[in-house]
């Protein structure tokens, strides 16, 4: 009823809108802007009605959404230049509030786990094309710069676990992201990941949601991560959060400015953090700054889950939203994008065998070492023997070099980040004689000390993490590469076996 009345009301306000003299065509007003504006609640929300799992809700919600649509363009013929015209919202053109719905209705024809869903989409699409109207399309490249189109998991996945997983996420976000189409590979740890963030986000806690968007916004910023710095600040207003927050660090609270230095240290330096800067938080000079301990472990929770998401966000190359900036573009296909596409489309199989030959060669050789290192290993080796295996390992590390360059910082994220120079720094040298005081991972049990504290002083969020820690220690299908059943062929299965571990320790 919420929605026919919407829709009402838009069509009693566009129809008392006078042209402008001198107007134009709307298709050649749909200028490409360099950085979206952030868009308002209401035009957030306009396509939420969608995420239900009854498709009678869906399909009725759909023809509420095309009436809005019939109501901003006149409802008949091509639509009429909107520019200029004020709108229930003041401020903001009709045109542009056409423009800002297109997009959502872009992503959607592309990404929502509801067939009916995409195929209206994709009939609404082509008739604002058959009004005259100039419509978006996705920029090519799909969502990952290193997984081709053709091996990413559609939203309409056939496989019944990974479909149910998408459904949840469509469901609990009102949207199909980047990040958890790419996690379908694994969807036993999407379905741990997905419990445990919409409990962090959306589940209780001592923090309003709006500043929990606010702080992973603050996390993401650190890694100039935009790609979740956008996606939380159009969260953040969800959530009803002031839009002036979004102008930068310098408009929030002293109390949420204060987790700058927090934030930095666990983003970069996590060695250095010490009982000063938790004292710091939990007893400022101004008692409303104070922070509890509760929203103090909360807010760190979050910062290390956001920090730890960007590095999966760089590692798998994610690109932006379909409705974020750089997802989407007005402007024709040019004649060499189309020809790429064709290209792509013929000769995937012989190019993609060129590409991943020398890869198959390196984890040949990879799993030749290791089978070496293993038989070795057998054998008595004295300590100087060790230690020029240890030397030789590092030397060898460079055939596989690290990427240490940093990506360029961008305006629209720096405003988030204090002290934007500061950077990881190894807070021990090989072959360094200073002792570094630093706090030994050997004194530190998740079990004895995380799970606890965390329980105690955040409900539940223990026991989250542990599910998701179980899963990606033990989670391994023995492969390397495109070698499959790894274990059968040259390493012994117990060696393999304890590899997730290796890494997981590695990262910790």
């Amino acid at each position: 009823a919420g929605i026919n009345d919407y829709c009402v009301y838009f069509k009693k306000s566009c129809s008392s809108f006078k042209l402008p003299s001198g107007s134009r065509e709307v298709g050649d007003m749909a200028e490409e802007p360099s950085r979206m504006k952030i868009r308002d609640e209401d035009s957030l929300r306009f396509v939420h009605c969608l995420s239900s799992r009854d498709p009678g809700v869906r399909n009725r919600a759909f023809d509420s959404i095309l009436r809005v649509f019939d109501g901003l363009i006149g409802g008949h013929g091509s639509p009429p230049d909107m520019k200029g015209m004020a709108t229930i919202h003041g401020a903001v053109d009709t045109k542009e509030m056409i423009d800002e719905y297109l997009v959502d209705i872009l992503r959607l024809s592309v990404q929502c786990p509801f067939e009916d869903v995409l195929d209206r989409c994709k009939e609404l699409l082509k008739d604002m094309q058959e009004r005259s109207y100039k419509i978006p399309r996705v920029l090519k490249g799909g969502i990952s710069t290193f997984v081709p189109d053709r091996e990413i998991i559609p939203a309409s996945s056939k496989d019944t676990e990974t479909q149910a997983l998408f459904v949840d996420a469509f469901l609990q976000n009102n949207r199909l992201d980047h990040v958890v189409q790419l996690m379908g590979y694994h969807p036993q740890y999407l379905e741990c990941f997905l419990r445990t963030q919409q409990y962090l986000m959306k589940g209780d806690g001592a923090l309003p949601f709006h500043c929990r968007h606010y702080i992973a916004i603050m996390a993401a910023s650190r890694h100039m991560c935009t790609y979740l710095v956008h996606l939380h600040e159009q969260e953040f207003i969800l959530q009803g959060g002031d839009p002036e927050w979004l102008k930068g660090t310098s408009h929030v609270p002293k109390k949420l400015r204060d987790l700058n230095e927090l934030n930095k240290l666990l983003a970069h330096r996590p060695w250095l953090i010490c009982k000063s800067h938790i004292e710091k938080l939990a007893r400022s000079t101004n008692s409303k700054d104070n922070w509890s301990i509760s929203e103090l472990v909360q807010a760190l929770i979050l910062m290390a889950h956001f920090h730890s998401l960007c590095s999966f966000v760089y590692g798998c190359g994610i690109k932006s939203e379909i409705d974020h900036n750089g997802g989407f573009t007005y402007r024709p296909q040019s004649p060499v994008e189309k020809n790429a596409n064709d290209f792509d489309s013929s000769d995937s199989s012989s190019t993609n065998g060129d590409i991943n030959s020398e890869p198959e060669v390196g984890v040949e050789l990879l799993m030749e070492r290791m089978k070496k290192l293993v038989e070795e290993g057998e054998e008595e080796t004295t300590q100087e023997e060790r230690v020029k295996r240890f030397e030789k390992v590092e030397s060898q590390s460079v055939e596989i070099a690290a990427n240490t360059v940093r990506p360029s910082p961008k305006a629209e994220v720096l405003k988030y980040v204090d002290d934007a120079e500061y950077c990881y720094q190894d807070f021990a040298k090989r072959n360094s004689v200073e002792d570094i005081p630093t706090f030994r991972a050997t004194d530190y049990s998740w079990e004895d000390h995380g799970f606890s504290l965390s329980n105690r002083s955040y409900m539940d969020i223990g026991n989250q993490l542990e599910d998701k820690f179980s899963v990606a220690t033990n989670m391994t299908y023995y492969t390397m590469g495109e070698v499959r059943d790894v274990r059968y062929h040259c390493i012994p299965s117990s060696y393999l076996e304890l590899h997730p571990l290796f890494v997981w320790n590695r990262a910790r």
